[in-house]
């Protein structure tokens, strides 16, 4: 299979072969093990023992080729391909990465989703389909989260008859903030959607597995920066100037702690500094420092309070130092927050497409994620895919040497189709 390379206006498009990434030997794709077979339906059970080894072939070529946020346009090519290649209809969002697909037929609509981007971290894990893009790798599993979304396609497509639409969102730039599904909303991508679903990896379950929540299952997360001035001057007079460097251990200590006194210590709501920068010399008190840290809460009412909030605290620890600041409080995505009857439905999709032993409680994760835009428009349920293979060392997202089971690109189809019926029934 070929895939064209789409670039922005200005860059030569590139002819790349799939089977030449992904299997240099020439050889055909093995499958993997469907661990939901014979659960039905047909057409499912059919359709995955067909393109099993497509399944695997299409997330290997995905890996090999990451692409960062609002950059995917290679792999919005290959999605819209794919899809027109069964009879879909994709719409590319107008941004030129991402792309919303419907499938079926009737007034009702639920909506899937998969986030596209990869990450800014080089590859460590040595798979012969490793990354080939210098310091790009997908290390946060969205090459399964887009080749679980295609599989669902067109394994969808193949059946007879759909009870309604499902709409696929296959979404960019989920690992910038504020996030790409606000680039989704814009393009009338929920317009019509009753619920929407999604998936994410998760290194901790073991393949099989899905972990589901009620309530809030990831946080709301912001990033603050803060620049601070002073006059400057000799470390022998610091009572003659504004002490910019004492300043700033207060703010970095300061700040965390008042937090944990104005804020429901129930809420999970924590603030950790990342970066900190201020003077050369030891014996001058600098002019400007820059303080950096990300702001996250699990509780959607709290985060909305936080903004003013630090502000003050932020004026009150600085007002007797004497120093200038310039606070940047850039707001980030809101907690992820299942919906109770969602979640329902979801689960009883798990247990359609796998059996009960397959269900897993999961806890709130401290992380955030841009799923949580969708659940301010329409109700829907986010869940955890298991992609540990029980054997091997766990290997955490966001790590160069991430990696995980390909019998959960299976386990995803499944889940997912048989959600998209549930909500639909």
């Amino acid at each position: 299979m070929t895939v064209l390379d789409s670039r922005p206006s200005g860059s030569s498009t590139v002819k790349t072969s799939t089977k030449m990434l992904v299997d240099p030997t020439g050889v055909s794709m093995s499958p993997v093990d469907d661990l939901g077979e014979g659960r039905g339906p047909a057409w499912l059970d059919d359709w995955l023992k067909a393109h099993a080894s497509d399944i695997v072939a299409w997330r290997r070529h995905i890996h090999a080729n990451p692409e960062l946020s609002r950059r995917e346009y290679s792999t919005t090519e290959l999605v819209a391909k794919l899809l027109r290649e069964v009879g879909l209809k994709p719409r590319v969002l107008p941004g030129g990465t991402g792309l919303i697909c419907d499938v079926g037929n009737g007034p009702r609509c639920v909506a899937l989703r998969a986030d596209m981007d990869a990450l800014p971290l080089p590859e460590n894990t040595d798979l012969p389909f490793s990354s080939t893009v210098d310091g790009v790798s997908h290390a946060c599993g969205h090459d399964a989260h887009t080749t679980v979304l295609i599989g669902t396609a067109l394994a969808l497509a193949s059946a007879t008859e759909l009870p309604g639409r499902v709409r696929l969102v296959f979404q960019p730039a989920e690992e910038v903030m504020p996030g790409g599904a606000l680039d989704v909303l814009a393009a009338g991508g929920l317009d019509g959607v009753e619920r929407i679903f999604g998936l994410h990896c998760d290194p901790r379950l073991q393949v099989g597995r899905i972990g589901t929540r009620i309530g809030a299952i990831t946080s709301a997360s912001d990033l603050l920066e803060l620049r601070l001035s002073s006059p400057g001057g000799h470390t022998s007079r610091p009572h003659l100037t504004a002490d910019l460097v004492h300043a700033l251990g207060t703010v970095i200590t300061g700040l965390p702690t008042m937090l944990s006194r104005r804020v429901d210590p129930r809420s999970g709501t924590v603030l950790v500094w990342g970066a900190v920068h201020a003077g050369e010399a030891p014996n001058a008190v600098p002019q400007d420092g820059l303080l950096r840290g990300t702001l996250r809460t699990g509780d959607r009412d709290i985060w909305a309070e936080l903004e003013p909030l630090v502000k003050d605290l932020v004026t009150g620890l600085l007002a007797p130092t004497g120093v200038g600041f310039d606070l940047h409080h850039r707001r980030g995505v809101p907690p992820v927050v299942n919906e109770r009857e969602s979640t329902q439905i979801l689960r009883a999709g798990i247990e359609a497409a796998l059996g009960d032993d397959a269900l897993a409680g999961t806890e709130q994760s401290s992380g955030g994620e841009d799923f949580g835009w969708y659940l301010e428009h329409v109700p829907g349920s986010f869940a955890r895919l298991g992609v540990w293979n029980g054997q091997e060392k766990q290997r955490d997202l966001h790590q160069p040497t991430f990696d995980l089971d390909e019998r959960a690109l299976l386990v995803g189809v499944r889940v997912m189709v048989h959600t998209a019926l549930a909500a639909l029934a």
